[in-house]
């Protein structure tokens, strides 16, 4: 169960760090925010922070050899649903940024 609670943590921290680093980017931002400039050191700062906070959850639950396999299947697969976001729904990643300017 604390598995299971623990691996749902680093995929949803998977998918928020992807969330961040593809709003740090303007074209993105403006398509969320409708602002021009988008805090974009922040955005990378707290995105490598998730990432990275992902990565030791997934260590946290599994065998290191396994844990980075499941890591990188994550990351990837966050990056594909950010990116579909994206293209068809871009609004719904503003509660990600709901903090910002």
């Amino acid at each position: 169960m604390v598995e299971s609670l623990l691996l749902a943590l680093g995929v949803a921290s998977g998918f928020i760090g992807m969330g961040w680093l593809a709003l740090s980017m303007s074209q993105h931002w403006q398509q969320v925010r409708d602002t021009s400039l988008p805090p974009a050191k922040l955005l990378r700062a707290l995105a490598a922070v998730a990432l990275l906070t992902s990565l030791f959850l997934c260590l946290w639950v599994d065998h290191p050899s396994i844990a980075v396999l499941v890591w990188v299947m994550v990351i990837s697969a966050s990056a594909f649903l950010v990116a579909m976001l994206l293209a068809w729904r871009p609004r719904w990643l503003k509660p990600l940024v709901s903090w910002a300017h």
